[in-house]
């Protein structure tokens, strides 16, 4: 009588929607994306020595199953990826599997800033690594710039229209809501600046509009007033923190700014150490927040007023530094 070997069955394939989608050519789906969509495989063919085995070593969920294995993925240098940028530009689909993998630890970190927004957090590395495709397409290394700098921008993107799309919170279209967002982070600014709400004609003066459009939008912004409020208890995100921060629109813009920044950072060390404080933590420098006057000055004791003199002579001082170097500060505050 023949007997028939008991051999552990292979996962069956995931049926979903691979990991990494593409609309021309799908990349082969990584191991660990199989892994991640069937952790619940059962153990009911395994031998039972494998099972006690398998028993005693901890169980991994399927967010550290992904995070383990692509922190096994080496990142690239700056040859590299000026390297693999110009084989993808002339089809290399291997160049490009690997430029995709070596980022998605990128992916991951701009995910964990968006948990808690309706969305999972393999659900939002998911909508993140599209982007990431998609600075992979878009790609010129010509540019000057790492490419973790130009993916930022289009990870963001992603995975903002994803929280937007899929919450449904405010039913409007996305251009609308960001032309809301730019309007409101002007008003806030004025406001600081003037020491009293600007009006209209100020206030489209300050974005290049006409003051029919910022009519338009002010009492838009009044129907979507809830939006500034706290999206948990800590009251430290709102729904405005959701919207898409890009008003310059493209990538090209914010790898300007992020040079500039750069730049900045490095002439802010030249300040005073209470200049430099206020000043890196009005403008989200050296990995600050950005903060109002009044976050500020209770962050370290001073009064708003005192907050507000203090940013002024550094920042007369920065200009002056950058002037030399033929920069402008001017642009790279203008939606700070």
């Amino acid at each position: 009588m023949d007997k028939t070997e008991d051999t552990p069955s292979s996962p069956p394939r995931n049926k979903e929607t691979p990991f990494f989608v593409s609309e021309n050519k799908p990349l082969k789906e990584p191991e660990i994306l199989v892994k991640t969509k069937e952790n619940k495989l059962s153990n009911k063919s395994r031998k039972k020595s494998s099972y006690n085995k398998k028993k005693r070593q901890p169980s991994l969920d399927p967010t550290t199953m992904y995070l383990n294995e692509i922190g096994h993925t080496p990142l690239l240098s700056a040859n590299e990826e000026v390297r693999l940028a110009r084989e993808i530009a002339l089809g290399n689909d291997s160049s490009r599997k690997q430029m995709i993998e070596s980022n998605l630890r990128l992916v991951v970190t701009l995910a964990k800033r968006s948990v808690n927004r309706g969305l999972s957090f393999l659900d939002l590395i998911e909508e993140g690594n599209l982007g990431l495709m998609r600075a992979v397409e878009k790609f010129d290394p010509e540019l000057g710039f790492r490419f973790s700098t130009y993916a930022t921008w289009w990870i963001k993107q992603s995975i903002d229209r994803a929280i937007m799309n899929n919450g449904q919170t405010i039913r409007m279209p996305i251009h609308v809501i960001k032309d809301i967002n730019a309007c409101t982070r002007a008003l806030r600014q004025l406001t600081e600046e003037l020491g009293r709400k600007p009006s209209d004609d100020e206030l489209a003066e300050r974005m290049q509009l006409s003051i029919e459009k910022i009519t338009k939008l002010r009492k838009k912004e009044v129907k979507v007033c809830s939006a500034d409020i706290p999206l948990s208890n800590d009251a430290e995100s709102s729904l405005l923190d959701v919207f898409p921060d890009d008003v310059n629109g493209s990538p090209e813009k914010i790898l300007e700014k992020e040079d500039l920044r750069q730049k900045l950072e490095k002439w802010v060390e030249r300040l005073s150490a209470r200049e430099s404080e206020i000043v890196a933590r009005r403008f989200g420098l050296y990995g600050y927040e950005s903060s109002t006057l009044d976050e500020v000055g209770e962050e370290i004791g001073l009064t708003r007023e005192r907050v507000r003199q203090i940013q002024i002579e550094a920042l007369s001082r920065l200009r002056r530094y950058l002037e030399r170097e033929g920069l402008s500060i001017d642009y790279l505050f203008a939606d700070g």
